[in-house]
């Protein structure tokens, strides 16, 4: 079960956190990885970690921000490997402020890498897999989609959306034998949030409020992503999979 043998898979931010950790377990499953990031040097790590596991990869370097490299990354998807499987959109930035901090441009910056990339890319994937009867598509989404804060406005509107665009997609491409789903992780102890696993006060929160009382571990994001690669996923279409120990089923 859940084998991915001979499937093509793109993972977006890959070089690093919760992406490093589902490139490798779709590398595990048996997959071919394409990883991707804005700078090669960053990508070569995880190449080395992949291939050393016997796992197959290759870096596809490319700005999701950036409309015209998105074009040129699946010309060469195309051409190179003739076809595509698994995409997983998992790239994403934030920027938390009050409300009277946040400009229009920073919202159009988050919508244009959280939402827009996922919108464009999702697309062309489709596409690919609609040639060959089929494919995946897993947006990486986050619990701060139907939840929010204060602080985070940009942030949150651009997860919603996302989430929103992921029933929009499995609902239109389910015909092509498209499935799309997401994942919305919760807290996890990835580099970006270092910073917050050391604050005495976040770490109080998060063993009151998740179940589990801990951070969960970059690694297991992996089986949520393999899974929904996989055929026993063959009828799971827009779902969204909460991975966060509980967190949002509390209160």
């Amino acid at each position: 079960m859940f084998s991915l043998t001979d499937r093509v898979a793109l993972v977006t931010g890959a070089s690093r956190g919760l992406g490093a950790e589902i490139a490798f377990g779709l590398a595990r499953a048996g997959a071919q990885v394409l990883l991707n990031g804005r700078d090669p040097a960053n990508l070569a790590p995880q190449v080395a970690r992949i291939t050393a596991a016997g796992g197959r990869c290759a870096p596809l370097a490319f700005d999701v921000g950036d409309a015209h490299e998105i074009e040129q990354a699946f010309a060469t998807i195309e051409r190179e490997f003739g076809r595509l499987d698994v995409l997983v959109s998992n790239v994403g930035t934030r920027k938390r402020g009050p409300l009277d901090k946040l400009t229009r441009e920073d919202l159009s910056a988050m919508l244009e890498v959280n939402l827009t990339a996922s919108f464009d890319m999702g697309k062309r994937a489709a596409a690919l897999m609609a040639r060959q009867g089929g494919g995946r598509i897993i947006m990486v989404t986050s619990i701060a989609g139907p939840r929010a804060r204060a602080g985070d406005a940009a942030y949150i509107a651009a997860k919603g959306g996302l989430e929103a665009l992921t029933r929009a997609f499995a609902v239109e491409l389910g015909p092509r034998g498209i499935t799309v789903n997401a994942i919305a992780p919760g807290y996890f102890a990835t580099p970006t949030n270092e910073y917050l696993v050391k604050d005495a006060a976040v770490q109080a929160y998060v063993e009151q409020r998740i179940p589990l009382r801990r951070w969960a571990a970059p690694h297991e994001i992996a089986g949520a992503a393999v899974f929904l690669a996989s055929d026993e996923a063959s009828y799971v279409n827009g779902h969204v999979l909460v991975v966060d120990g509980g967190h949002t089923a509390t209160f």
